[in-house]
């Protein structure tokens, strides 16, 4: 009998990011919209931790945009994803760039936090957890992984009218920044809903920040308004 739980993840969502892997570093791909945001979500953690020689975790790496970027800033950092695919884009890109001080692997949220509790110094999740069938075991897991008095970053998109019109119907149909069906409605996560997963995970959040699109001058920036991308900054109690 297999006593493993069962993994947190979505076959269908994994297959669907596997299939575009090979087109991660490409800025002008569909995830040109990460290659936009990372520099503003990169200094908005540097801000507030300085990341040079720090333990740092990235659940849900993807093909390593954000975790390339802390590395270069100084950080021993992690990339954790199911994506076969998106591991191995990662892995050739850091070879590729001579990136130091990051490296990959396999595996989930819930079996790393097993492994390793409390031994990262900052763990960051984001645009994960809209992305799996239950978010507030990813979140426990984040708190398990990171030290007490550690930092833990969320980024999701919130559920409402608005973020269902930007984020999907503006973003995947119209002005085509993503493809169709990155998102699912039904997923999407409100913030007062993610505050009480970080409460009963013993995450004290901190500070919260929107991220918002001008689609005429194709910006990005952060701001107060968390209607529809927003970011948590939280610590270990």
């Amino acid at each position: 009998m297999n006593s493993n739980p069962p993994v947190n993840s979505d076959p269908a969502e994994i297959a669907k990011f596997s299939e575009l892997a090979h087109r991660w570093w490409d800025p002008e791909s569909e995830f040109r919209p990460l290659h936009q945001i990372n520099p503003l979500r990169l200094a908005w953690i540097e801000g507030l931790v300085p990341l040079t020689g720090l333990k740092v975790l990235d659940v849900g790496c993807g093909g390593g945009i954000l975790a390339d970027s802390m590395a270069r800033k100084g950080a021993e950092v992690t990339g954790i994803d199911l994506s076969t695919k998106a591991l191995k884009v990662a892995q050739l890109h850091a070879l590729e760039a001579s990136t130091e001080g990051v490296s990959y692997r396999e595996i989930s949220a819930e079996g790393l936090a097993a492994e390793q509790p409390g031994t990262y110094d900052v763990v960051t999740c984001m645009e994960m957890l809209e992305h799996v069938p239950d978010p507030s075991s990813v979140v426990r897991a984040c708190s398990t992984l990171v030290k007490p008095g550690g930092w833990v970053f969320f980024s999701t998109l919130n559920r409402n009218a608005q973020s269902f019109l930007f984020a999907i119907v503006g973003a995947e149909y119209m002005l085509n920044l993503l493809p169709k069906g990155t998102h699912e409605y039904a997923k999407m996560i409100r913030p007062s809903e993610l505050a009480s997963y970080c409460r009963d995970a013993e995450l004290e959040l901190l500070h919260t920040k929107g991220m918002e699109y001008n689609p005429l001058t194709k910006r990005y920036w952060l701001s107060a308004n968390t209607r529809v991308n927003y970011l948590f900054a939280t610590r270990r109690t």
